[in-house]
């Protein structure tokens, strides 16, 4: 009876053994799959962090320098602001804002001005003074007060905008371009702080 029972069940326990090794023997070579090398594992790190810094700076933000003074006192000669991109995934740039975009007339440039009239608007300069569809232009932000310079009227196309710099007097905008407006799809963002120099850290408004 003994060697009955012997004979039936070894085999089986056998078996049985030799698939419990070989599950293990699979789990540990699955387990030492999932180890990376220790160098693999920064490259792969950095490699992820420069695509989320080309992400973010060329999708969600964008950075810029004012070499000139056409927006002083507001943004001041080589200052440099961050803009958002993203700001008008869902709406347009409104009266007043500053927006950085592609020169009309190079678009390997990009400038920075302020909206001054969106699609449709009248713009017309008289004596120095703004007027957008036949009223004065509440302008605190200019430095100085512009100069006798009549322009227009000028009817900003659809799908367009007009921008001038906030130093009126110094400015090369869309009253002296070739292409004097801004095609929507021309602008990149708005503009919203200034990072550089320190003394000129804030909010652009």
């Amino acid at each position: 009876m003994k060697e009955f029972e012997t004979g039936q069940t070894e085999p089986a326990q056998e078996k049985a053994r030799i698939e419990v090794e070989e599950i293990r023997s699979g789990s540990s070579e699955k387990d030492g799959k999932k180890k990376m090398n220790p160098f693999l594992e920064w490259v792969l790190i950095i490699v992820i962090a420069v695509a989320a810094a080309l992400f973010i700076n060329f999708v969600i933000i964008i950075n810029s320098v004012v070499p000139s003074g056409s927006m002083e006192s507001t943004i001041m000669t080589n200052s440099r602001m961050m803009g958002l991109r993203v700001t008008y995934w869902f709406s347009d740039p409104q009266q007043g804002d500053i927006i950085v975009f592609k020169y009309p007339d190079d678009t390997s440039q990009n400038f920075v001005k302020r909206v001054i009239g969106t699609p449709g608007d009248i713009v017309e300069i008289k004596g120095g003074v703004t007027y957008v569809n036949g009223e004065v232009l509440d302008e605190p932000y200019l430095n100085e007060t512009p100069k006798n310079k009549d322009y227009g009227p000028y009817e900003v196309p659809e799908g367009c905008y007009f921008v001038m710099g906030d130093n009126r007097n110094n400015s090369h905008d869309s009253r002296f371009w070739k292409n004097t407006f801004v095609p929507r799809n021309y602008v990149l963002g708005k503009a919203l702080f200034c990072y550089w120099p320190i003394n000129r850290i804030g909010a652009l408004r």
